[in-house]
């Protein structure tokens, strides 16, 4: 036999009510604002500095870099320097054509093509190389950006606006593969490619960076290209692997831009 209260139902609601308003205020979102911020500036004085548990922090990863740059690649005969040479300098002959040393067979690998000359910027050479061990140190000194090596593909017209540009400028831009013969006026007399003059309707293919494809530091007639291609190779990488792969790194003090008198 079961027995009911008359109040059994009305109390059941009541719990039932209860439980159901409990949950849906728990499940409820709350929206939480930020009314006050607190902060203090911490100055970098001597007494950081002497910190020993954050010099103990760094300084394996500190000593693991600076063992991995100082690891000696080859050797400097003479101080290569941009700042010496009006129209050519030592650094530049030398960037130029381990850029087109290391550059030229990957790119016939890749598309089949031969690279007939190459130009880069003055102002991207940042250091010296000097006399002496050369270390993978060197080269982030001299290449501290991030700049990759790209083929442009250039008509002969265009590779006359690369020379007109160059005496323009009147800065020794790297170059390999490009002779540019000026008259007395500072005009352009003759352009040579492969001791060939350039035939203005031929395409020509012309290794530079990245940045310089795209039209920096005014290098406008590389933006009339017929087509790019992307080696995918940091001019800095090429440097280490060039001096690792000679071990004497020697200037090629030939004329590639040749003043009449």
């Amino acid at each position: 036999m079961i027995f009911k209260s008359k109040n059994s139902i009305p109390l059941h609601l009541f719990f039932v009510t209860i439980l159901t308003l409990n949950l849906f205020i728990s499940c409820k979102s709350s929206h939480l604002t930020n009314y006050k911020i607190d902060g203090k500036q911490i100055p970098i004085t001597d007494t950081y500095n002497s910190d020993k548990s954050i010099d103990s922090f760094v300084s394996p990863y500190r000593n693991h870099i600076n063992k991995d740059l100082d690891i000696v690649l080859s050797y400097c005969p003479e101080t290569l320097d941009k700042s010496k040479g009006e129209f050519q300098t030592n650094i530049g002959n030398l960037i130029a054509d381990a850029c087109v040393t290391i550059a030229n067979p990957l790119f016939i690998k890749k598309e089949k093509k031969t690279i007939d000359g190459a130009i880069f910027n003055h102002g991207g050479i940042r250091s010296i190389i000097p006399k002496g061990n050369i270390t993978k140190r060197t080269a982030f000194e001299v290449m501290p950006f991030e700049n990759s090596l790209i083929v442009v593909a250039l008509k002969g017209d265009q590779i006359y606006e690369l020379a007109n540009y160059f005496v323009k400028e009147r800065k020794p831009h790297p170059l390999n593969g490009i002779h540019i013969t000026i008259d007395k006026n500072n005009l352009v007399n003759q352009v040579l490619i492969h001791n060939e003059p350039v035939d203005r309707k031929k395409t020509y293919f012309i290794l530079t960076s990245d940045y310089l494809a795209n039209g920096g530091d005014n290098m406008s007639f590389f933006l009339k290209n017929e087509e790019k291609f992307d080696l995918e190779y940091k001019m800095r990488n090429v440097l280490i692997d060039y001096f690792a792969s000679h071990k004497t790194i020697e200037a090629d003090h030939s004329e590639r831009v040749i003043k009449l008198q």
